[in-house]
């Protein structure tokens, strides 16, 4: 089995962003040389997330509007996270796990095996402070 790990460092300039990561999926299964197997694309904070959908400006801002006024709106006051730790990145948390923080993307016939529209993002929802993606792509 071949492998091959890489690393992504974002530090975004706004505290809330989504950032096609594609591209450096494909160069990390390009350096593997891999032709069947997968690559792992994981945040590795947990203010952060990894996702798979379509490469539309105008789906992203749905995406950060979703976020904030039904999953978890940016209200520090109103989360006991913050609280108790002083932070005030608890709706980041809440938006991670709803998102999620990886995915597993197919590799087939020595290209990345996706649908119509399909891109690889990385969003960041407590941003403008250096975090880490990891990718690792195995397979034969």
């Amino acid at each position: 089995m071949k492998t091959h790990t890489a690393y992504l460092t974002f530090e975004t300039q706004k505290r809330q962003e989504i950032i096609d990561i594609t591209d450096e999926v494909e160069a990390c299964r390009a350096a593997a040389g891999i032709r069947e197997g997968f690559v792992l694309v994981s945040a590795m904070h947990i203010s952060a997330s990894v996702f798979v959908n379509d490469h539309e400006p105008g789906l992203w801002q749905d995406i950060l509007q979703w976020l904030e006024q039904r999953i978890a709106p940016w209200s520090p006051d109103a989360y006991r996270h913050n609280a108790g730790t002083g932070e005030d990145n608890a709706a980041a948390h809440l938006r991670s796990l709803t998102v999620g923080h990886e995915v597993m993307v197919p590799v087939t016939a020595g290209r990345l095996d996706f649908g119509p529209w399909q891109r690889v993002f990385y969003g960041e929802w407590d941003g403008q402070r250096p975090k880490r993606v990891i990718l690792k792509a195995m397979g034969e």
